[in-house]
């Protein structure tokens, strides 16, 4: 662990000492192993708190002796107050030894509750993979065509949208560089999407910066176990600095820290806030990245969607939030389903998620453009993120995370669905103010 960012834990350790069996059984229905580090979890905590009570017995033992030595003094007693003078002595390094074991037992116990998950819902799902995730609603049906479709690399090449090869020219395989029409599309789609997420579903635009320290990612639950999944930036040759920056991996690490180490007021929630920027992911240990097309990437755009809700009303701010996500492919004229993660397939910072597939007829499959999560009060108490009820109370709120929605494969599937026969590509009606333009053809 690189230093200390929060200042809570990030499971509540009461509720691990009160309900370990239900902790254990919420965990091991991830089917992580996570479960099996309770025990040693709770061994160290034991043993902090076994050393604080130690401690304070000493302390108390001093202040005794202390005011003993006075009363001897007052007395005339000197013999008597240089031998208890020698006793006191001894206590003040063994209760700074004790410090120090206990900050370290601490240490340890707080480094391995930074990789346990977040606990799943009870209304989540028991299950261990993708194929264990039910289909929760569907909307619209599959394009049919009257001519074999093509897929989005043919009408990538032979539209000018993307030219894949200097992409890879210039930063290697996963990268793009949308042209002409390509680049206008994604601009277009950019900008539909922040304007109908803050006219018309209430949240506030931000701008974050695109890199932000280990605390950030720390606070949101990817550092560390998915550490090696993330850029880190250095300036210039300066090795040493290495680590101090990363590249986000999605708008969610900084916005949701935007409040990070703050008590908020009740009033000022909820917080929603919505935020264009490019992401960028390494993709370690991940499926890979294709030498070609646009399914999966180490930079694309993304216009994200981030809440801070009292917990009472985190459930239907998710639903909302799914709600929100689903306008933009509806109007776009996109054929797709909302899924509901099972245990074993959500996210580690997650409590409960929604992932929204898009139909793209050129893959002839779905792909995910939007994850929609409630996060609960895991990652505030990671930010040590707090409002203050209006009792006077300091409460942990609830973060929800939303794809608003996520490029390229928005991309892919809207010029797949909306192909003609002649090799063109119609623009969906939303968009054609943003691209001055009904239909993308050849030049």
């Amino acid at each position: 662990m690189e230093g200390r960012f929060y200042n809570a834990p990030v499971i509540d350790i009461k509720l691990i000492r009160e309900k370990t069996e239900f902790i254990k059984q919420r965990l091991a229905s991830r089917h992580g192993g996570d479960e099996s580090r309770i025990d040693e979890i709770l061994a160290l905590d034991e043993q902090r708190r076994k050393g604080l009570a130690r401690a304070e017995a000493l302390k108390a033992e001093r202040n005794r002796a202390s005011k003993e030595i006075g009363a001897l003094m007052a007395k005339k007693d000197l013999a008597a107050a240089e031998q208890k003078k020698t006793e006191v002595a001894k206590i003040g390094p063994e209760i700074k030894a004790l410090e120090e074991e206990i900050a370290r037992i601490e240490a340890a116990r707080e480094s391995l509750m930074l990789f346990l998950p977040n606990l799943p819902q009870e209304s989540v799902p028991v299950g261990k993979s993708a194929e264990d995730n039910p289909v929760v609603r569907v909307h619209g049906g599959q394009p049919e065509f009257a001519f074999k479709p093509k897929n989005h690399i043919e009408l990538c090449e032979s539209l000018k949208l993307v030219d894949f090869a200097r992409g890879a020219k210039l930063s290697g395989s996963g990268f793009l560089l949308y042209t002409n029409w390509g680049a206008r599309l994604e601009r277009a789609l950019i900008q539909f999407l922040l304007d109908l997420h803050t006219t018309q579903h209430g949240y506030t635009e931000v701008s974050p910066p695109l890199m932000v320290g280990p605390q950030c990612l720390m606070g949101v639950g990817q550092f560390p176990k998915f550490k090696d999944q993330y850029y880190g930036v250095a300036e210039g040759d300066k090795a040493g600095a290495l680590g101090k920056l990363y590249l986000i991996p999605t708008a969610e690490t900084p916005v949701a820290n935007i409040h990070r180490e703050e008590i908020l007021a009740e009033k000022q929630l909820p917080v929603r806030y919505c935020a264009y920027t490019p992401c960028f992911r390494g993709e370690a240990g991940a499926a890979g990245v294709g030498t070609r097309g646009m399914i999966r990437v180490h930079q694309f755009d993304k216009v994200e969607l981030i809440k801070i809700v009292k917990p009472e009303h985190g459930a239907d701010e998710l639903e909302q939030m799914v709600a929100n996500a689903e306008k933009v492919l509806q109007l776009l004229g996109l054929h797709y389903r909302v899924v509901l993660l099972c245990t074993g397939d959500m996210g580690f910072a997650s409590a409960k998620t929604y992932d929204i597939e898009v139909w793209a007829p050129g893959q002839g499959s779905y792909l995910e453009v939007s994850s929609c999560s409630n996060c609960e009060d895991f990652q505030a108490r990671r930010m040590s993120l707090r409002f203050k009820s209006e009792t006077g109370e300091n409460k942990f709120p609830h973060i929800l995370n939303g794809s608003g929605t996520a490029l390229a494969r928005l991309f892919v599937a809207l010029i797949e669905t909306h192909q003609q026969a002649d090799g063109s590509v119609v623009v969906p009606e939303p968009l054609r103010a943003y691209l001055k333009a009904e239909r993308i053809s050849a030049a």
